[in-house]
């Protein structure tokens, strides 16, 4: 294994994260391939990747109004988590980010422990749907911390699919690792240890790909190109070296955190098995009313809240977009997508999340 697959870390500060990932070069499909691939069975979702370009104006422009509206929000629950974690006991803390949608948090969070005297290590890993966490990431991960210390983070929720996929791996796999708190700033799904809330609102890293999260692409597993001993895979996506907000985004972030951390007023988060329950509870009759409303015959064609359904419209084919208030501040980004998109939007008021993407079906359902 050469020593850039022992760990490297893309745009960001090589202090702030380490990824476990094994860079890799492989041939670009294009989005309407890749959904047909995915939805007759031919290919999982992670053996393929389309290219990543850079954003157009309008779209970075809502970016930064929604970084603008969203800050101080982010701000404060990344130091709620911070603070909860600060207080947990043992040494180093070894925060393990799920890559890449967590990976901006991870490096907030490394931060934030830090400041409040915590030993901490930053690492960001793979975890596929279907495939499980990376498994030998995780092993050499516990060869250098204690199984206690060891906090697994990720942005936020959708329907709770890594949520449980990580459950899965670490009941069957890494039974050491399955009281390792799990931690996210939204935890629409319900499945997360810890969490700062359950609104659905604008985390500004989702609204970007690779440009906000180090320059990697979605982590990747071929067994063309990943063999047993290796780590997942991702691509460098150094083409966009010229648009790359990465470090940007979590040095300013990092403002609102530090604001955060030296106030008295913001406490530890705290989430319980009620909290938990409660979201829980919206989150399936939602995706249930969700199937049984457009037809769809596949859960993981429903991607609930503004994050889930950024991302869909990012890299998916939506057949529709289900927004609570087209008006709203904190949806004019997808919106942007959609009508750029040519993607049919739907008015909800009654919705329990601000948006919701439903992937297109593009052969027999």
């Amino acid at each position: 294994m050469s020593q850039e697959c022992l760990g490297f870390s893309g745009s960001y500060d090589p202090a702030d994260v380490t990824f476990l990932l094994k860079p890799v070069v492989m041939r670009f499909v294009d989005v309407a391939e890749k959904e047909v691939a995915i939805q007759s069975g031919r290919r999982h979702y992670s053996e393929m990747l389309a290219q990543e370009t850079a954003p157009p104006s309008q779209y970075l422009a809502a970016f930064h109004e929604a970084f603008s509206q969203n800050r101080g929000r982010v701000g404060r629950d990344v130091a709620r988590l911070a603070k909860a974690l600060a207080g947990r006991p043992g040494g180093e803390i070894a925060l393990v980010s799920l890559a890449r949608a967590g990976t901006p948090i991870g490096v907030l969070l490394r931060r934030s422990l830090a400041c409040l005297g915590r030993k901490v290590k930053h690492y960001s890993v793979s975890i596929i749907r279907d495939k499980g966490l990376d498994l030998i990431a995780m092993a050499l991960i516990l060869q250098r911390h204690d199984s206690g210390d060891v906090v697994f983070v990720d942005g936020w929720t959708g329907k709770g699919a890594i949520g449980s996929e990580l459950v899965a791996s670490l009941s069957a796999d890494l039974p050491e690792l399955v009281d390792a708190p799990f931690c996210v700033l939204s935890d629409l799904a319900g499945v997360a240890t810890l969490a700062a809330g359950d609104e659905d609102y604008v985390i500004p890293s989702a609204i970007l790909n690779g440009i906000i999260s180090g320059l990697i692409s979605r982590t990747i597993h071929s067994d063309e190109l990943i063999g047993p001993s290796d780590f997942h895979g991702c691509m460098r996506l150094d083409g966009l070296a010229a648009e790359d907000m990465s470090r940007w985004y979590v040095d300013e972030q990092m403002k609102d955190v530090l604001a955060c951390l030296e106030s008295d007023e913001v406490l530890p988060a705290s989430w319980g098995y009620g909290d938990r329950e409660a979201a829980a509870r919206v989150s399936a009759a939602f995706v249930e009313e969700m199937l049984q409303r457009t037809g769809a015959k596949d859960r993981n064609r429903v991607k609930p809240g503004i994050g889930e359904a950024t991302r869909a419209l990012l890299r998916r084919l939506p057949d529709r977009l289900f927004v609570r208030d087209p008006e709203g501040a904190d949806v004019r980004h997808i919106m942007t997508l959609a009508a750029e998109k040519d993607v049919a939007v739907e008015v909800d008021p009654k919705l329990p999340y601000r948006a919701c993407a439903i992937i297109r079906t593009v052969g027999a359902d």
